[in-house]
Order: C-alpha cells, then structure tokens, then sequence
C-alpha cells in the first residue's frame, strides 16, 4: 500500500515540473512578439551621418543598418527638442548643474586711469594788450603762486596813452569842478570813469592806478599780476620778448583737486552712475589708496576702443597726483540688482536668442529660451524663463544643445503635412512588407527626402 502511494506522488511530481517548464517557455516565447508590438520605433538614423534619417529600416551607401530610434519614456507633455541620456552618458560627458536662486547682484569696475588737470582750477594768462616783457619775477615752471602774486613787468605804448590819457581827465575834472554849468561838470566826471575803466580792462593792478590817481606820474613799466593760486605749469614768454594778446604768458594749475579719466567697457556702463565711489591706486606712489568718485560721464563712446570715457574727482592736498601718471581704477557700482541668477555659462548665446537647458529629471534636459539682464561676477540675472529652484546645465551644454537640434528636426520631420525638404539619400530597403515597399516608391517619385 505504501509503494503505490509513493509511485502516485511521484508520477504526479513528475507531471507538475514538466507542466511548469512548458507554461515558462511558452511565456518566454511570447514576451519580445509582445514587446515588438509595443515598441515601435519613430523613424531609423544612419549610424555614419546622424542628420539622415528614414521612416523604414534601411541601409547605408556602405551596407549598414540604420539605427532604430523609440520613443523610449518620451511623453505628449516633453518639449520639442528634451534631450534624455542614461547616467553613464550623463558622467562620461560631464554635465553639471547648478540651482537657480534668488539674490542681490553687484558690480566693481576694473580700468586704466589717467591723472589730469582740473579744468575748472586751470588758469592761461594772456596779455591785454602789445609790449614787450621786461621783468620775469616767476621764471621758473613748478613755482607755487598766491593769488595777485606779481608775475612779470611789461612795457606797452598803449598802455603808457592809457595813462596819459587818465591823467589829462583828472586835471580836467579838477579844473571844471566848479563850473556852474551842470552838463560840463558831469562830461568831466564821465571823461575820468571811462579813462579810469580802459586802465582796468588792460589789467593795470589797483595799486598801480592809485599811485597814479594820486602821484599823476606816468609809468613806463605795468605789472601783472596772478589771478589765482596754484602751480606754475607753463611760462611762455622771456625778458625782452615782444609779446600780443595771442601769446600764453602763463599756465596756471590749482592741483589742490585733480581730474581722472578712465575708459568703461559697454557691457559695465549700466553698473555706473555719477556719485559711485571710487578707489585708485597708482605705482607711482606706492601703499597709498585714494578715495574719490564719479563726476561725469561722458555721452559718446571711444571709436578706436568702443569704450565710454568717465571723469573721476580726487582730492589732492598732499600733491602727490600728478597730471598724465597712469593709475588702476577701481569703481564700486551704487546699483543693485535683485534677480534670479544662474552662471553666465549656463547661457547658450546665439545671434536670435539666449537658451539654457533645465533639469526636469534624472538625465531629461528642456531647453528653454530666458531673457537675460545684468551679469556680474560671472552670474547672470534672468528676467524671464527661469525660477528659484530649478537646475540649469553649466556645463557639456553645448553637447546637448546639438543633440536637441536633432530631435527638433526630427520632430518636426514626423508633422503630418509638413514634409522637410532635405539632402538626398540612397539607401537600400530590407525586408519590407508590400505596404511599406510601395510607400517607399510613392515617396522616391514624389522627391521627398529624409534628413
């Protein structure tokens, strides 16, 4: 009885295995005819030349097969143009993100100044009249001199009938001073101021004319005199020299305040406005910074540079600035900017537009257009495209724009009623079904390609 019950359950083991193997084989055989069906593939790219594709598998000039492209774990929501690549793809191309945030963005602008003069505190001293010079008292350029400071002597006949002339209208009004006759004693008086004034207008010193308001003594020789303070930058004339309204005696510069020149690029003018701060350094004074800001800038740009001219003030009490030294300039932009920012490189320029791909999952990439504003530091704010949050490509981003291109193309390639006019290609059809094969006839004799 026992071995008829051990014979059973064996014969019934025996029957259970077989009947498993055969149920796996059958669903084994099934599962690729089922993923076949499933997966079908968008069109065929030639492995040689990626910008060839067709809507049937085919062969290349040298006999190989295009390359089958799904749609894989694409979706109706991706945009035209998501590039998606496994992780080792992702790595061995080195792509990088960073995460676009929110903050205040700042400027410090780097130039090359040059000192200059002061133009308001710039003084070019002329004669009034013809002579010749006879006395320098200031003959040497680097003299400090006060303000009404003697400068030189000259000789001028004009200047000798200027005084004759004052002197013949004082001894008129003395002699008419009494008349009893008003419009007489008023000539006399008119005759004194107006000869009084022409001494005046060619610059005879006040205490000259009141030597000779009360002495009636003609001098051969006028001084003159400084009309400001400051350094003795230019002398042009000597002793003896016939000079005329058109000669520069001197060249007079206050250095108390000296003026900056430097050269802004186009890209950093909208960082500076008038009153920035600004710091300089020169090496011809060594470890001394000196604090000035920014007191103009100039409306046109440089044709030579393509740069913008800005005019910087310094205070120098101490002399130290020269005028035409050399000097690094730095100006620190009063202008903030709050902004969502992302590195600048993250940015793929191009003449139409800026573009920058985002992260939207684990090796997808969307291309996306921004607007972009002001860049500093090597950030970038964006006005429009990106939020707080999100992950930009800063790197291999130029790979992935390539690549998206290609897809564009291809997506558009797959428009019904828009067929893509491309560059021809012979390839060999394999294996095609009489519907596939007349389709490729009907396509051959209406001229359309496949890129």
């Amino acid at each position: 009885m026992n071995k008829h019950i051990l014979l059973i359950a064996l014969i019934f083991l025996v029957i259970g295995l077989v009947g498993g193997y055969w149920i796996a084989n059958q669903q084994i055989d099934e599962l690729p005819v089922n993923a076949a069906v499933t997966k079908q593939p968008l069109f065929y790219r030639n492995p040689m030349d990626p910008t060839v594709t067709s809507p049937v598998p085919a062969k290349d000039h040298m006999g190989m097969d295009y390359v089958p492209v799904y749609s894989d774990d694409s979706s109706q929501s991706d945009i035209v143009g998501t590039v998606k690549i496994d992780a080792v793809t992702e790595q061995n191309i080195g792509v990088r993100t960073e995460i676009a945030r929110r903050e205040t963005l700042s400027h410090i602008v780097h130039a090359v100044g040059r000192v200059a003069y002061d133009e308001e505190r710039l003084v070019r001293l002329h004669p009034k009249t013809e002579g010749w010079i006879e006395t320098l008292k200031i003959d040497k350029t680097g003299q400090w001199v006060d303000s009404n400071d003697d400068l030189l002597s000259i000789y001028s006949p004009q200047l000798v009938t200027s005084q004759q002339e004052y002197i013949l209208a004082l001894r008129n009004l003395k002699a008419l001073e009494k008349s009893p006759i008003e419009d007489i004693r008023r000539g006399a008086e008119e005759l004194v101021k107006s000869s009084l004034e022409r001494l005046k207008l060619l610059d005879v010193p006040a205490h000259q004319m009141h030597d000779l308001t009360r002495t009636h003594k003609i001098k051969k020789s006028l001084h003159i005199h400084s009309p400001s303070e400051g350094i003795v930058m230019n002398i042009g004339a000597r002793e003896g020299q016939y000079v005329t309204p058109a000669t520069e005696l001197y060249m007079i510069a206050d250095l108390s305040t000296v003026w900056v020149y430097a050269n802004v690029y186009e890209y950093e003018l909208p960082w500076v406005k008038v009153g920035d701060p600004v710091e300089m350094n020169l090496a011809g004074v060594p470890g001394r910074m000196f604090k000035g800001q920014v007191a103009y800038i100039y409306p046109y740009a440089e044709p030579k540079t393509r740069t913008i001219k800005v005019r910087l003030t310094f205070n120098n009490a101490e002399f130290l600035l020269k005028p035409d030294m050399f000097a690094e300039v730095t100006i620190h932009a009063g202008i903030q900017v709050v902004a969502v920012t992302i590195p600048s490189e993250a940015v793929v320029r191009s003449g139409v537009s800026n573009k920058v791909f985002v992260m939207r999952a684990p090796g997808k990439f969307e291309p996306r257009s921004v607007k972009v504003g002001f860049s500093s530091n090597g950030r970038v704010a964006v006005l429009e495209g990106i939020k707080v949050g999100e992950k930009v490509v800063t790197s291999s981003q130029f790979l992935l724009d390539s690549e998206s291109k290609l897809r564009e193309v291809a997506a558009k390639m797959m428009e019904p009623n828009k067929p893509e006019q491309t560059k021809d290609i012979n390839y060999t059809p394999i294996d095609q079904s009489p519907t596939q094969n007349n389709e490729m006839k009907m396509h051959h004799h209406k001229g359309h390609q496949y890129d």
